[in-house]
C-alpha cells in the first residue's frame, strides 16, 4: 500500500450506497487512507479529494444503466416506443434500429477563469523554488504510514526533475509523497500523452488541481499504485504541500462556475460532467438548457461585461495565403441567420453499459450524456468566405483540408473542409440555444456546430478558427480517449494511435428510457406469463442517417415488434441530425 501522506481537502465522502458529510471540525482527521481512495473499512468507502473551498459539493454515485442486459448496444438517437411481448419480465430488452442514407443500411444491436490555453493557465500557479510543480487544500498527517513502503528509496525534486522523458530518459513523476514511473502508462492515458507529458518529471499536484475529474473516483490511484518507484524527500514534499495550501487559499480557477439545474446526474463536480437522467431524456424533443448534458474538461471562461463587448474570432487564413481576420459577434449576427436542431452526444455515451463486462477508463456515462437543442447562428461557409477564402475546392487540392477550431479554455479540435464548406452540411457558429442566447455552460458568447457528429468537434467558447493542412493537436484530436479501438485492444503500447483516424461520425446509437406492463397486465400476470410491455425510447444515427425502423425483443431475440417511431421522423433525407 502507498503511505498515507495526508491529502485532505474539505467534506466528501462517496460510499457505494451514498453519501457521508464530515463535519468541518472533522476534517483534519479524515484519513485519505492511501492515496488511492479508501480501502481503510469495510464499505469500501471511496474518499474524494476536495479542496477547502469547494462548496456545496455533491455527492457523485455511478449510475446503474437502465438497459444493461443490452449486449453491445452502440450510443443512438430517434424517439420511438413500442409493445412486446416478453416472457418473465424484468426490464430486459433487446432493440435494434436500422438507418438508411443513400441507398445503404445500417443495422445495431444490443459516451472566472478565462484560459486562452493551457500555458496560460497554468502560467498564473506561483513558481516553485526546488520543485516545478504540485493539489487542492492540504493538510498533514504523519501519523499513518504505511511500513510496506520503509524500504523505498528516497528521491529528491531534482532526481524527479532528471527524469522528464528527454534524450530517451525514463519518465517520472510525484504526488502526495510517492515517486512514480509512468513510462509505460504514458501511451495509455486517458487524457492523451501530451496532456500527462505536462508533468513529466515533476510534481502532479498543480495540474490535478485544475484537472479535478481525477478526483472523482479511485481508478487514478488505483493505478499509480502499480507504477510507485520511491518516495519523495519529505523536505521537498513539504515545500510542495506549503505551496499548494496558499495556492489554495488564494486563487480557485473553478470559483465562478455556473449553477446547475439539481435534476442532472453529476459525475465530476469540477470540471462539470452531468447528464440528463433518463426519464428526462424524451420528455421533451428538444431538450430545455437547464437539462441539456454538460461535457467539461475545463472551468468555464467566465468574460467580463468589457471583454463580451470587445469579443471576436480569429480567422487565420495565413495557410491560404489569407490574412488573420478578427470577426465580431456583431459581425456574426450581420450575417444570414440560420437555426437547426441536432443532437449533441458525447463520445463516451452508455461508457457505464461497458464497465459491467470489463473496467474501462473515462466518465461512467449512462444513456444521458446526450441533448437536442435548436441552434441559431451563422453558417460557418459564409463567415469563412467572409474571412477570405475563396475556393474551398482549390484550398483542399494544395493540401489545406482542416478546418480547426481552438476554445477560450484551451481545447482544440478540428473537421475537414468539405464538412466545414458543404451548404447541406448545415455547420453554424452558434450564439443562440433554443431561441436565447447561449448560456455559459454552453459556449457562450459562440460555439461551432457540427451536425452529425460527435460533440467533442462542436467547440464551445470559440475563439479561433484556422485553415490548415494539419488535422488540430492536442488529445481531444489526436489523443487515446477520441479514436476507435478494435475490441482486442486493452493496451495502447501495441498500436500506433496516430496512425488511427479521430473520432468524427458516429454509428446508431440508442436508449429505452422506460419499459413496463400495463396495470392490466401487472394485475393478471404470473411469473413466466407472456405479458404485454410498453416501451419507449430514443434512437440517433450520426451523420444525418435517417433512423426509419425501430425493432424491440423481450425475449432476447425470438420475438421482434416494430416500434411507432413518434418524433423525428419528418427530418429531411440525409440531413437528420437529430433523433
Amino acid at each position: 500500500m502507498i503511505p498515507n501522506r495526508a491529502m485532505f481537502r474539505q467534506t466528501s465522502v462517496v460510499a457505494r450506497a451514498g453519501c457521508t458529510k464530515l463535519p468541518r471540525e472533522n476534517i483534519k482527521k479524515a484519513s485519505f487512507a492511501s492515496l488511492r481512495g479508501a480501502r481503510s473499512s469495510p464499505s469500501s468507502v471511496h474518499t474524494i479529494l476536495l479542496q477547502k473551498r469547494w462548496q456545496g459539493q455533491k455527492c457523485a454515485v455511478s449510475q446503474p444503466s437502465l438497459c444493461r442486459s443490452f449486449s453491445a448496444f452502440s450510443p443512438s438517437g430517434g424517439s420511438a416506443d413500442a409493445s412486446s411481448s416478453q416472457s418473465s419480465f424484468a426490464g430486459a430488452f433487446g432493440v435494434a434500429f436500422l438507418a438508411g442514407f443513400a441507398g445503404c443500411a445500417i443495422l445495431s444491436g444490443d459516451r472566472k477563469n478565462v484560459t486562452d490555453s493551457e500555458a496560460a493557465a497554468f502560467a498564473s500557479f506561483p513558481p516553485l523554488s526546488s520543485a516545478p510543480s504540485i493539489a487542492p487544500s492540504i493538510v498533514k498527517n504523519n501519523d499513518e504510514v504505511d511500513e510496506e513502503t520503509d524500504n523505498f528509496p528516497v528521491y529528491t525534486v531534482a532526481d524527479v526533475a532528471k527524469n522528464n522523458g528527454k534524450d530517451g530518459s525514463r519518465i517520472w513523476m510525484s504526488y502526495g509523497g510517492m515517486v512514480y514511473d509512468v513510462t509505460d502508462f504514458v501511451p495509455n492515458h486517458p487524457g492523451g500523452s501530451e496532456k500527462i507529458m505536462m508533468a513529466a518529471g515533476s510534481a502532479i499536484e498543480p495540474y490535478w488541481y485544475l484537472y479535478r475529474q481525477h478526483f472523482a473516483s479511485d481508478l487514478p490511484m488505483n493505478l499509480m499504485e502499480k507504477l510507485v518507484i520511491g518516495r519523495l524527500n519529505e523536505a521537498d514534499q513539504d515545500k510542495i504541500d506549503e505551496v499548494m495550501e496558499k495556492m489554495s487559499e488564494e486563487s480557485d480557477p473553478y470559483a465562478l462556475e455556473p449553477t446547475r439545474h439539481p435534476a442532472l446526474i453529476v459525475h465530476s463536480e469540477q470540471p462539470m460532467n452531468a447528464e440528463v437522467p433518463e426519464k428526462i431524456i424524451t420528455e421533451n424533443y428538444i431538450t430545455p438548457p437547464e437539462y441539456f448534458y454538460i461535457r467539461h474538461h475545463h472551468p468555464v471562461p467566465f468574460l467580463s461585461e468589457k471583454e463580451i463587448k470587445n469579443y471576436h474570432v480569429k480567422f487565420d487564413l495565413t495557410e491560404y495565403g489569407g490574412k488573420e481576420v478578427e470577426i465580431s459577434l456583431a459581425d456574426l449576427k450581420k450575417l444570414k441567420k440560420v437555426e437547426i436542431t441536432t443532437t449533441l452526444q458525447c463520445s463516451g455515451n452508455r461508457r457505464s453499459g461497458f464497465n459491467e463486462v470489463k473496467k474501462t477508463s473515462g466518465t461512467s456515462w449512462g444513456q444521458g450524456a446526450l441533448s437536442t437543442a435548436k441552434w441559431g447562428g451563422a453558417r460557418l461557409k459564409d463567415v469563412l468566405e467572409l474571412a477570405g477564402l475563396k475556393d474551398a475546392i482549390a484550398a483542399e487540392d494544395e493540401g489545406l483540408e482542416h478546418v480547426r477550431f481552438e476554445s477560450l479554455d484551451g481545447m482544440k479540435s478540428s473537421i475537414r473542409i468539405d464538412k466545414a464548406m458543404n451548404p447541406y452540411g448545415d455547420c453554424i457558429l452558434a450564439y443562440e440555444m433554443n431561441g436565447e442566447p447561449l448560456p455559459r455552460d454552453h459556449g457562450f458568447p459562440v460555439r461551432v456546430i457540427v451536425p452529425g457528429y460527435s460533440a467533442v468537434r462542436n467547440v464551445k467558447w470559440v475563439s479561433k478558427v484556422q485553415l490548415s493542412k494539419a488535422e488540430a493537436e492536442g488529445p481531444w484530436q489526436r489523443g487515446l480517449n477520441y479514436k476507435t479501438l478494435p475490441p482486442s485492444v486493452t493496451d495502447a503500447k501495441s498500436i500506433d494511435i496516430d496512425s488511427m483516424p479521430s473520432m468524427m461520425i458516429g454509428s446508431v446509437f440508442s436508449g429505452i428510457t422506460s419499459a413496463e406492463v400495463s396495470k392490466k397486465g401487472r394485475a393478471l400476470y404470473n411469473a413466466g406469463d407472456n405479458v404485454m410491455v410498453k416501451a419507449s425510447g430514443w434512437a440517433w444515427a450520426g451523420g444525418g442517417r435517417n433512423i426509419v425502423r425501430v425493432d424491440l425483443t423481450g425475449d432476447k431475440g425470438k420475438t421482434w415488434a416494430t416500434a411507432d417511431i413518434k418524433q423525428g421522423n419528418d427530418q429531411k433525407y440525409g440531413t437528420a441530425w437529430a433523433w
